[in-house]
Parts: C-alpha cells; sequence; structure tokens
C-alpha cells in the first residue's frame, strides 16, 4: 500500500557554504494494505518529516514515494492534489476552523470537492455516529474537549473515503483516558473499513495497544523493524530498547540487572517470555512442580499487544544444576523463550 525507497530529505541550509541538515537518510520502508504501522522516535529523529513525506507533505530531496501503486514524486501539483484526497490526515493539535461548526469542519473538505448538499448531509451524518458526536453537531471548536476535537479530526479526515489515514502524534495533545478511547477509535476504524494506518508518536504504549508492526527511527534512519510483539520482547537496538525501559519504568518495572544480585548459590534468575494463548496456561508452574524446582516470581507482566495476549515474568528458580537445567529446556518445549539474567 505504501512503499518508500531510498528516501533521503535534506533542508536547506542557513549560510553559504553550510551542508543543510540531513533529516530521513536513505529510507526503505513498507506497509502492507490493511495493516497499522507505528513509527516511533524521540523529538528531531525524523518521524514527522518522514509521515509528511507519505503525502508529499514534505517534496523528499532524493527517493520514491509510492501509494496504492501510484508513484507519487512523479507527479504533477494538479495529479498529486487528486491523488492526497485518498490519503486522509489526523493532526496532533487538531487543525479545526475555529469559526466553523462540527458539522461544517467534517463537512469541508466534501465541499472542495464539489460534493452535492445532499451527500455531505449523509456523509456527515454517518461520520458524527461513528465518532461518537451526533450531540456536538452545532458545537464550535472552542465548545469541545481535546478528545472531542480529535474525533472531529478523524471524522474530517475520512469524509473522502481515504484509503489510507496519516496520524501525526495524534493523541501526544491528551490525557491518558482519552488517549486510549482514540486509539481504539482507529483500531475501530481499521477493522471496519480496512483502511491502511500509519502513525507518529514518542510514546510506546501507543505501538502497543494497537499496532501490527513498528519502525524505530534514530538520526534519520530506521534502526529497527518488526512485528510490535517480536521488536517489544526481543529488542535488538539500543534506543528501542531505552523506549520499552520508560515504559516499564512508567509501571514501576526493574531493569533486568536489577536481579543480578538476587541469584544465590544455587539457583538462577531467568526472565521467561510467554506469547500467545500459552500466556494464560500454568505452564511455569507445572514444569516447576514436575522437576522439584521451588521458584519466587520477582517482577511479572501479563498483558495483550493489540490482540495478542504475552506475559513477561522475572523469577528465582532453586534447586540442584541438573534440575534447573531440565526444567529450563521443558518451559522452551512447551514454547516459552527462556534467558538465564544471573
Amino acid at each position: 500500500m505504501i512503499r518508500i525507497q531510498q528516501l533521503s530529505k535534506r533542508y536547506p541550509s542557513q549560510g553559504k557554504g553550510a551542508e543543510g541538515m540531513l533529516a530521513l537518510d536513505h529510507i526503505d520502508l513498507h506497509i502492507a494494505k490493511g495493516e497499522i504501522y507505528g513509527i516511533i522516535g524521540h523529538s528531531g529523529a525524523g518521524k514527522s518529516t518522514l509521515l509528511r513525506s507519505m503525502n508529499l507533505l514534505e517534496s523528499p530531496t532524493s527517493g520514491t514515494v509510492i501509494v496504492d501503486d501510484v508513484e507519487l514524486t512523479t507527479l504533477s501539483t494538479a495529479a498529486l492534489q487528486k491523488q492526497r484526497s485518498k490519503i486522509g490526515m489526523i493532526f496532533q493539535h487538531f487543525n479545526l476552523l475555529s469559526s466553523a461548526t462540527v458539522y461544517d469542519n467534517i463537512a469541508f473538505p466534501l465541499e472542495l470537492v464539489g460534493t452535492p448538499k445532499q451527500a455531505i448531509k449523509e456523509k456527515v451524518d454517518q461520520l458524527l455516529a461513528l465518532v461518537g458526536l451526533e450531540d456536538h453537531r452545532n458545537k464550535y471548536p472552542a465548545q469541545l474537549s481535546g478528545g472531542q476535537k480529535q474525533r472531529v479530526g478523524i471524522a474530517r479526515a475520512l469524509a473522502n473515503d481515504p484509503k489510507v489515514l496519516l496520524c501525526d502524534e495524534a493523541t501526544s495533545a491528551l490525557d491518558p483516558q482519552t488517549t486510549n478511547s482514540i486509539l481504539d477509535l482507529l483500531l475501530k476504524i481499521n477493522k471496519e473499513f480496512g483502511i491502511t494506518i500509519a502513525l507518529i508518536t514518542h510514546e510506546m504504549h501507543v505501538i502497543q495497544r494497537i499496532c501490527d508492526r513498528v519502525a524505530v527511527i534514530h538520526g534519520g534512519r530506521i534502526v529497527e523493524e518488526g512485528n510490535v510483539v517480536d521488536v517489544f520482547l526481543k529488542p535488538k537496538h539500543a534506543v528501542t530498547r531505552e523506549f520499552i525501559m520508560e515504559e516499564s519504568q512508567s509501571d514501576e518495572v526493574q531493569p533486568w540487572s536489577a536481579f543480578k544480585t538476587q541469584a544465590g548459590e544455587g539457583s538462577q534468575v531467568v526472565k521467561i517470555n510467554y506469547l500467545g494463548d500459552v500466556t494464560y496456561e500454568p505452564v511455569l508452574h507445572h514444569v516447576l512442580n514436575t522437576a522439584g524446582i521451588s521458584f519466587a516470581i520477582l517482577q511479572g507482566t501479563i498483558s495483550k499487544m493489540k490482540d495478542t495476549p504475552y506475559g513477561q515474568l522475572v523469577v528465582r528458580l532453586d534447586g540442584d544444576v541438573a534440575k534447573l537445567n531440565g526444567a529450563l529446556n521443558a518451559l522452551q518445549e512447551r514454547g516459552l523463550e527462556v534467558e538465564v539474567i544471573a
């Protein structure tokens, strides 16, 4: 659906002889039709530039952008405008028309393309129902909460039945509860209409909640990419581990290194990853009891990433070496990932 090839963006220099800032450095990216794809990075990493390149609000210095089999980077201005109507965009600060009602804000993109009034009314009514704002149709943006404003922004972005929805930090100005309600709405839109969604964020929990795949961007380059569960449970790059640690610390979860001192003589501290339905099964209890190993759970998380259940436990195992090794092998045979920490 979205294919980016060798995309680079260098901003003009501010002085004579100076080289402009390189915001994107030979990016390759493929977003499949119907998936929710997250791009995470710190401020200045290039994520906003990358997202805005997907509809050419940012013109790349080099490389190609292909959306729905159309190479945007070769189009004339008029042809590009036509293709942009198939790409909706949601902004961090809503970008609503302050002097227009909720109804008129949603109707605006339809009016721009000359849609008949009755068709506009029918479409806007449908979208108001979808985002839960039927009772707010005649209000102005100043009368709405942040979450309601973003719902208007989402409805407006859907007005022309786009195939792609780009979300530019769509929840970063919202409180946690409102953030979750907006993410749930995006997930509903994706499932009901099959719209491909690309979103950027600096918050790992946004990625975990709704995304299928994720790319980590740092210094204008993609440093890690993959299925969310794989990247979260087995991060390879230091920046990815940093994001995961920040999220973990917000839930008062200790870094693995904190447990190295808790392995005494005749014991091991291990990290165990669960993925899928096995997360809810008493595998650990059954295997360790059978092996005659006593254990203590030092830390644990059971949750979901989108629709996939997962778990992470840090456990101290006590027993003789042969029994410990046998128990670890048995856990792996049952589909768990086991890593000895200490």
